[in-house]
């Protein structure tokens, strides 16, 4: 019973003077620092989001609505010194994401038109989580950044879109066709006026 006791109390204690090794914790905050720097590089060389409007409606929409140009501004600065810095601008991506919502102009103000801005902050909040995790996904974040840049193209299109369906002229008729294809204007038949075919 002795034997057994002093062999695990001298096991204990090697293996606590082997944690309060000076040495063998430099080595792991080496090897841990070495893992950060490659996550960082990672990080740095794929986060590369496309910020130049695609056509003309985007052009002029970076113009006068005021949310979508502080996206795209948000979105082209790129951070340089560190994974916080990253982590920050993740952060105010997500909130400048949001704010896509607020006063979308009359004419793009369609829920074709807020899904897409939703697809966006679904890619641009994924992206916000997995970099304020403890182990960073660096090859995940890497893969968002490019379905955030796929879904704000696709953006940009719809609202091309939406600006060439406006610009199409109505035919002389079509709008009285239209007008007597709307079935809320149909005259109900218990109406007073009606009287019965006989």
């Amino acid at each position: 019973m002795k034997f057994t006791f002093s062999t695990f109390l001298l096991s204990l204690l090697c293996l606590t003077s082997c944690q309060e090794d000076p040495k063998i914790r430099a080595l792991a905050q080496e090897k841990e620092a070495q893992k950060q720097e490659v996550i960082f590089n990672t990080i740095n060389k794929g986060w590369n989001f496309n910020t130049q409007p695609i056509n003309e409606t985007s052009s002029s929409l970076s113009k006068t609505w005021p949310a979508w140009m502080a996206f795209l501004t948000e979105l082209g600065q790129k951070p340089k010194s560190t994974i916080g810095a990253f982590q920050k601008k993740a952060k105010e991506l997500s909130k400048k994401g949001l704010e896509l919502h607020n006063n979308i102009p009359i004419n793009y103000d369609l829920p074709e038109i807020k899904s897409r801005i939703d697809a966006i902050n679904t890619k641009i909040n994924a992206i916000n989580l997995y970099i304020h995790l403890n182990q960073i996904p660096d090859k995940k974040i890497v893969q968002l950044v490019q379905e955030t840049n796929i879904e704000i193209t696709s953006f940009q299109f719809q609202l091309d879109e939406i600006t060439r369906k406006s610009n199409i002229k109505i035919e002389d008729g079509e709008s009285d066709m239209l007008r007597m294809l709307d079935t809320t204007r149909a005259i109900p038949t218990n109406s007073p006026n009606l009287k019965p075919a006989q």
